[in-house]
């Protein structure tokens, strides 16, 4: 069992920051559309933060981060803070201390903070290379929203186990999936990352400069997977790596008619590379 000290932290500071307007969270209600399970989809119903409105996010708040907001420093050089707009509480960002570009390679001090946070609270993970991938800042982060053991990470988790055990099928773009080896120090990490980038066609992280493409990252402690991107969205819809956990945002800008009729899987076939 995991100490969940992070986790436990980030809640006590979380109502400080709540208190102090540090934190804002994003109101959202859970809707209950016909043909859309498992797919969670929740309307947003407060005003869009500045990362999806038109004035833009800040140059960079990362550095430096909002003080109230830190929840550890870890001795990789990496700063575990709490999502300014979260949705969910104890929504965590795992970022580096000094500049580091979302787009470039996640290199071995990246998972080693990944491993050392995880050791300690599990959960989903997920990373944005870039825009076109959804990833709103920068400045290199990656996220965690905590879960309990023996919790399911996200609504298509069941769906994700299954086709490591070959009960559901695949599905039609192009992403790796892999079974997670070693969850408890997570050394397994570095290598599927780099598995995954040359089967993908991202690219080689130990020899090219930079990827080759937009893409996403999820993994729990069961399985680990990358996703290739082509676009950030479709009919209105902004989807990051949290849309191929089966969690969707519906906001003014949506298309829910679209949605309606061509349904989840098809919004996530249209903003993901064919499959390969």
């Amino acid at each position: 069992m995991r100490a969940e000290h992070i986790w436990h932290k980030a809640l006590h500071v979380s109502d400080s920051a709540l208190a102090t307007g540090a934190l804002i969270p994003l109101q959202t209600r859970l809707l209950d559309g016909k043909g859309l399970a498992p797919f969670q989809l929740r309307q947003l119903l407060s005003r869009p933060p500045r990362h999806l409105g038109s004035q833009g996010p800040k140059l960079n708040p990362f550095l430096p981060w909002d003080p109230p907001l830190e929840v550890e420093q870890l001795p990789s050089g990496h700063v575990v803070i709490l999502n300014k707009y979260p949705v969910q509480k104890a929504h965590l960002l795992l970022i580096t201390e000094d500049w580091q570009p979302q787009g470039g390679w996640l290199r071995p001090r990246d998972w080693q903070a990944v491993a050392r946070l995880g050791a300690d609270t599990g959960g989903l993970w997920f990373f944005n290379s870039c825009a076109q991938a959804g990833a709103s800042q920068r400045h290199r982060h990656l996220q965690l929203l905590p879960r309990h053991a023996g919790e399911p990470s996200c609504p298509l988790a069941s769906l994700l186990v299954g086709q490591l055990e070959k009960r559901t099928e695949g599905w039609p773009w192009a992403y790796r999936l892999s079974r997670r080896t070693d969850p408890n120090a997570g050394s397994d990490l570095p290598t599927l990352y780099a598995d995954h980038c040359r089967s993908l066609g991202i690219g080689d992280p130990g020899d090219q400069r930079a990827p080759q493409g937009a893409y996403n990252l999820l993994f729990d402690d069961d399985w680990f997977m990358s996703v290739l991107r082509v676009r950030e969205h479709c009919a209105g819809f902004s989807v990051n790596a949290l849309g191929f956990a089966g969690f969707l945002l519906r906001t003014h800008s949506s298309d829910q008619t679209w949605l309606s009729r061509e349904g989840p899987w098809q919004l996530l076939r249209e903003v993901a590379a064919p499959g390969c």
